[in-house]
Order: structure tokens, then sequence, then C-alpha cells
């Protein structure tokens, strides 16, 4: 799973690959990170500060960043975009009140200098939710589809079952590729 698609995002050994993991508190990002590091997903506590987790295997190093999304934490996200090789945005697809809020917090990180032209995976987590909005809507909120200066895909998923999440990744690793060429 995770092996590969570090080896295919970096393409000769000793690399480093440099993942900021953003959102709101409670989108999942702690779950969506466990995730990524096949670690237990059943228990998550929320994040006071940041966690992160890194990979090391056959040379290859993945250092993903995730920054807790509470509101007094968010001016801080800044500090930590610098040398970002991708940035994934988690959103909670099933908690409508807060899309103004995190559409917000999105558009003003893309417009940091040190994320210019960054590829932008937003994954619409929480997808196993009734309540959760579709994927296409929630982009269409956003007005992802108006953005020229980077690639940028949009993933339902659950971070909980693990559904979508290995889409979203093979979008990273065909980004990386392409941007290596």
């Amino acid at each position: 799973g995770l092996l590969s698609i570090i080896q295919r995002l970096k393409g000769s050994p000793g690399q480093e690959l440099r993942i900021i993991l953003l959102g709101l508190d409670n989108a999942g990002k702690t779950t969506l990170l466990k995730r990524l590091a096949s670690e237990e997903v059943s228990t998550v506590t929320p994040t006071q500060g940041f966690n992160i987790k890194s990979v090391h295997s056959h040379g290859f190093k993945l250092n993903v960043w995730d920054i807790g999304g509470q509101r007094s934490v968010r001016p801080y996200w800044r500090k930590y975009l610098g040398s970002t090789d991708l940035l994934i945005y988690v959103i909670d697809s099933a908690d409508q009140k807060r899309f103004e809020e995190t559409g917000q917090e999105l558009a003003e990180l893309t417009e940091e200098e040190s994320l210019t032209g960054v590829p932008l995976l937003v994954f619409a987590n929480k997808q196993d939710l009734v309540t959760a909005a579709p994927a296409a809507e929630i982009a269409e909120g956003l007005s992802l589809h108006t953005w020229r200066d980077r690639e940028w895909h949009i993933q339902a998923c659950s971070a909980l079952s693990g559904e979508g999440v290995q889409d979203g990744m093979n979008w990273i690793s065909r980004q990386i590729m392409s941007r290596k060429k």
C-alpha cells in the first residue's frame, strides 16, 4: 500500500516528500494519518499541536504533518508550510454548518506564497455518514473548478473505513510523477 505509493512518488533512494495535512478540528485528519500509516483507527483523540508520521522503507522517507484544526491553532499553520510538496485538506462532509468556515480557511491557505503551485488533494471525509454531502457538491461550494494556479483533486472518502483513501493517494502519486517529467 503506502510503500508502493512512496516508491512511485520518489524515483531515487534517500529522497523525502513533505505532506501537510490540514482541516478544521474534527474533520478526521488524525484518523486519516493513522490510516495512511496502517495504524489502528478505532481510538483517536483530538490533536493538540501536531502529529508527524515518518515512514522509512527502502531509502524513502515520507513525512506527513498533521496539524491541529482548532481555531486557536490555525494561525500557526503558516509556520509549517515551507518546503511543502503537497497539501492535503480534509473536510468533514457531514458538518455542513462549517462548510463556509472550512472554505474560507482553505482559500486563505492557497493564497500563501509558500504554497504557490503546490498540488492540493481535498479529502471529502466521513462519506460513510448519511448526512454527508457528495464530493462534487463540496467542490462546487468551494469553487475549486475556478482554480488555475495549481493541480487539485477532491476525493470522497471515509478515513474510518479506508474507503476512497487509496484513490486519493493514487492521485498524489500521479501528480508527483508528472512533476518529475
